[in-house]
């Protein structure tokens, strides 16, 4: 026997037969995109967040508080989310790491964004972006993580927002291994993301900080990392920063033998081999651009005003994945070469590859 609240019940075709009705009112519209104006985090939707708050750290950099939509899954400490924004009636995706550790009362949560010169959405998010902002989230991903069970003493070697999945890291544990180091690197004192709370942590004896201030002391030298920390080759390391000082980072301890060791979050991707490029013809929007041997195809389109879709940035998230229906391109991590003839349906990232000669990208 049917329910009260089943398909074939009264009550159920009752229902149905209003729902039906709402939907031939609400026509071009669904009620359900009616619910998303007036509860944009209700679960069912697309997953939004709204901006709580927006918290200064430097004068580029700010950390914003988000309220999660409903069907937010949760996070591990160092992952990352991609954020959806819109820009002058333009939706961008971005990945930023979390901050905020996965248990935080409020049930919020929160990413930390430094302004890049010229960098669209970065630059919006610090400066322009207003509380009460309703972005796009998709759950969190990454495999950047510290669960604080090493069964070691663990190494973090940051630099500039590269302290960000680490500061998510150190906020979920509190009680961290016996002697973790941290050694960060920025231009100052106030470039420093997060400066007075790793002083704090660092007064209450949860790690040891080594700040070093670039534009006094230069770069990281790798080569006196085993001077810095003596213990070097029994810690876990976990590092996050610009490519050359990853580079660098990788080369050494692989030489010393810890690449196993190693755990690295690169925020842009490596480029290993770039090509002659070639003239990208844009299929769907009808133009035409010059894009050089190493410059992704995603920067180039964007600068010519093509609507790319994009989200990691680097080579991770397949969020910029378009079809290449003619000619050839490069893979810039690889140096590999991609090619396809008239007629061919072969899904490339736009954003580690670049033209290596003429080539069609269906957008």
């Amino acid at each position: 026997m049917p329910s009260l609240l089943s398909p074939a019940s009264p009550v159920g075709r009752l229902r149905s037969g209003v729902s039906a009705l709402a939907e031939r009112v609400a026509t071009p519209l669904l009620p359900s995109d009616y619910v998303d104006l007036v509860s944009p985090l209700a679960s069912g939707s697309d997953l939004r967040g709204r901006i709580v708050s927006i918290v200064p750290e430097t004068d580029d950099a700010a950390t914003l508080v988000i309220r999660p939509g409903r069907s937010w899954a949760g996070h591990r400490p160092g992952q990352y989310v991609r954020v959806g924004v819109d820009i002058d009636g333009v939706r961008h995706w971005r990945a930023y790491s979390l901050t905020s550790p996965p248990d935080r009362p409020d049930g919020n949560i929160s990413i930390t964004v430094k302004a890049i010169e010229q960098g669209l959405v970065s630059n919006y998010l610090v400066h322009r972006v207003e509380a009460g902002t309703v972005i796009q989230l998709d759950q969190a991903t990454g495999e950047f993580t510290f669960d604080g069970s090493t069964g070691c003493s663990a190494l973090f070697i940051t630099a500039g927002s590269g302290i960000t999945p680490v500061i998510g890291m150190l906020r979920s544990h509190t009680e961290m291994p016996d002697g973790s180091v941290l050694i960060h690197s920025a231009p100052g004192d106030r470039e420093v993301i997060f400066r007075h709370e790793l002083r704090r942590l660092s007064s209450t004896g949860r790690i040891e900080l080594t700040e070093l201030h670039t534009d006094r002391v230069g770069m990281l030298d790798p080569v006196n990392l085993e001077a810095m920390v003596p213990d070097l080759a029994e810690r876990e390391i976990w590092t996050c920063g610009p490519t050359g000082m990853l580079d660098s980072i990788e080369s050494h301890l692989e030489s010393l033998g810890l690449a196993g060791r190693l755990h690295t979050e690169r925020f842009r991707p490596a480029v290993i081999a770039t090509g002659e490029g070639g003239t990208i013809n844009f299929t769907e929007t009808d133009l035409s651009v010059e894009g050089d041997g190493g410059t992704p195809i995603l920067e180039v389109g964007e600068q010519a005003g093509v609507l790319m879709p994009s989200g990691c940035r680097m080579g991770i998230c397949f969020g910029c994945v378009s079809r290449l229906r003619e000619g050839a391109v490069r893979d810039l991590r690889t140096g590999e070469v991609t090619t396809a003839s008239a007629g061919d349906d072969i899904r490339i990232q736009t954003c580690v590859s670049a033209a290596a000669g003429t080539c069609e990208i269906e957008l």
